[in-house]
C-alpha cells in the first residue's frame, strides 16, 4: 500500500501558534534580546538565528551531522556545508531566554486557547498547578563552575576531597494538562522556597498551587495569601502544631481553621517582605490507600465548596520522586480514593 496524503482541519489556536512563532523568529528585536553579543547572527550564513532556534526545538535521535544535512537541505536552496563544530559555535551565540519567551508568548496562549478541542482541563474552575524542585549534578567545566559553584563530597569519614558543580531546578507545572509554565535553574545554594516565589508572576487568580512537604512553612503560606493565591501543601509530622495534633489523633476527615502567628525568628524577614504576621489557614486529614494518615494545609477555607473527603482530596497529585530528574504527574481519582502517594 502506497503513501497517502491525509488532510485534516487545523485548529485556529495552532495556526496562531505557527504565526506567532514565525513573527518572533524573524523579529530583529527578539534576535537582539537573545543573542550573546551584538555582532552575533549578523552575517548571511547557513546557521541563521531562526535556523539555530528551529534546530534546537527539533527532537531527533540522528547524528548531529545527519540532522544538520537533512534539515538544511529542506530550508536552504542549496546544500550547506555545516560541520558539528560550526553548529556548536552557532548554538553558543544564543541565550536560553529565547525559549522562555517563546514558551510564554507563543506556546502557552495556544495551549490555553478556548477554540481547541478538547478544551484545557481544570478542577472546579481552577487551573491545578504544582511546584517542585530537585538538585541536579552538572558537567564539570570551568564556565559551569563559575556560574553554579562547587559542592564538596563527604561521607561518614568526612570530606573526600571531591567537588562537583550542582544546580537546583524548579518547575511550575499544570498537572492536568501536562504543560510546563516556568522553569528556573539556579545554584544549589538558592532555596526551593525562594525559587517558588519567583514562579508567582506566572499565576492567575483562578490557580490552585500544590506543593510538597518541604514547602509547607509559614513564610510560603503568608506569601501566597498576600498574593491572593490559593495553595494546598502536604505537612510533615513535625510541622505546624495543628498538623501534629491531627497526626496524633490519627482520624481521617478532620478539618479545622487555625490562626497562625509568625515564628519569632521569621518576623524580621516577613516585615521586610511586607507579609502578614498572622494568617488563617485550614488543616485537613486524609487517609491514604496504604492506611497512612496524610495532613494538608490549605488556603481553601470554604468547606462547602471544597469538602474534606471529596473535592479537596481530588485536588492533589502524585509526585514522582527521582534523584536524577524531577517529573510531576497528575493522577486524579474518585472522591473515595486518595492520590497522595508517599
Amino acid at each position: 500500500m502506497g503513501m497517502r496524503t491525509i488532510t485534516a482541519p487545523i485548529g485556529l489556536h495552532l495556526v496562531n501558534l505557527i504565526e506567532a512563532l514565525r513573527q518572533h523568529l524573524h523579529d530583529p528585536a527578539f534576535r537582539a534580546r537573545h543573542r550573546i553579543r551584538p555582532q552575533d547572527f549578523t552575517r548571511n550564513r547557513s546557521l541563521t538565528f531562526p535556523v539555530v532556534l528551529l534546530l534546537i526545538l527539533q527532537k531527533t535521535v540522528k547524528s548531529v551531522q545527519r540532522h544538520l544535512n537533512e534539515f538544511l537541505a529542506q530550508v536552504a536552496a542549496e546544500n550547506a556545508d555545516v560541520t558539528p563544530g560550526g553548529w556548536t559555535q552557532a548554538r553558543a551565540k544564543l541565550k536560553h531566554a529565547a525559549f522562555c519567551e517563546l514558551n510564554r508568548d507563543c506556546v502557552l496562549p495556544a495551549a490555553y486557547a478556548r477554540d481547541q478541542a478538547p478544551a484545557p482541563r481544570g478542577w472546579k474552575d481552577h487551573r491545578l498547578l504544582a511546584i517542585d524542585s530537585s538538585l541536579v549534578r552538572l558537567p564539570n567545566s570551568q564556565d559551569i563552575v563559575n556560574a553554579f559553584g562547587l559542592i564538596a563530597v563527604s561521607n561518614q569519614n568526612g570530606d573526600t576531597g571531591t567537588e562537583y558543580p550542582q544546580a537546583r531546578i524548579s518547575v511550575l507545572y499544570d498537572v492536568l494538562n501536562r504543560i510546563g509554565l516556568d522553569a528556573r535553574l539556579e545554584p544549589s545554594t538558592v532555596g526551593e522556597i525562594d525559587l517558588a516565589f519567583e514562579h508567582l508572576i506566572h499565576f492567575e487568580k483562578r490557580d490552585v498551587v500544590l506543593v510538597d512537604r518541604g514547602f509547607a512553612g509559614y513564610v510560603l503560606l503568608a506569601q501566597f495569601i498576600h498574593a491572593n493565591q490559593d495553595v494546598v501543601a502536604r505537612c510533615s509530622t513535625g510541622s505546624f502544631l495543628a498538623a501534629q495534633e491531627l497526626f496524633r489523633l490519627n482520624r481521617a476527615g478532620q478539618s479545622k481553621r487555625v490562626r497562625l502567628w509568625a515564628p519569632s525568628d521569621q518576623r524580621a524577614t516577613l516585615l521586610a517582605l511586607g507579609l502578614p504576621l498572622q494568617i488563617v489557614v485550614r488543616f485537613v486529614s486524609l487517609r491514604l490507600s496504604t492506611g497512612e494518615l496524610e495532613v494538608l494545609v490549605t488556603t481553601l477555607l470554604d468547606e462547602t465548596t471544597y469538602p474534606t473527603q471529596a473535592d479537596l482530596l481530588q485536588s492533589f497529585l502524585f509526585f514522582e520522586q527521582s534523584p536524577a530528574r524531577m517529573r510531576l504527574k497528575p493522577q486524579l481519582c474518585s472522591a473515595n480514593k486518595s492520590v497522595l502517594c508517599p
